[in-house]
Order: C-alpha cells, then structure tokens, then sequence
C-alpha cells in the first residue's frame, strides 16, 4: 500500500502570458519560489509544498483576473474578516 505524502510534484511548466512572464518570475523570485525564465521558453516552477501552489495562483490571478474580479475578492475578504470578528 502507498503511504500519503503532501508533497507535490516539483517542476512545472507554467503557461503564462509572454508579456507577463517576467512580472510573475520577478515576484516568485521575491516570494523565494524556485523558478526559471530562460528567452523563448516557459516559465518553469519549482512547487513543493501547497502554500507555493497557492503562492504561484495568486501571483497569476494578479495579473490576469480583471479589475472587476478583484475589487470583489477583496471587498469579499474583507466582509468575511469583519464577520469573524464579531465571534
């Protein structure tokens, strides 16, 4: 029988925007997230651990969801962190 492990698969070729790649290799870099951005490939993404998973979302959905999207995540955010405080 396979024993569980949490963790994920390492390397992956991200399909990112050509004219938004270097934003998302640049902010990895800044979050620590092994990557690699050589010219005229994809963006390739070390993710080992679930928060880098969710990490490297974030950083795409910056940039690709639209304004609209994220105005409403963020006044989401904030209606479900006033709730909680009134626990």
């Amino acid at each position: 029988m396979k024993s569980f492990s949490s963790e994920i698969e390492s390397n992956h070729l991200v399909e990112v925007n050509w004219a938004d790649r270097w934003q998302v290799y640049q902010r990895l870099k800044e979050l620590d997230i092994p990557c690699s951005c050589t010219a005229n490939q994809p963006l390739k993404v070390e993710i080992g651990t679930p928060v880098t998973a969710v990490q490297l979302w974030s950083v795409i959905r910056r940039l690709t969801a639209s304004r609209q999207d994220q105005i409403w995540t963020l006044e989401y955010c904030w209606k479900i962190a006033n709730n909680s405080s009134n626990f």
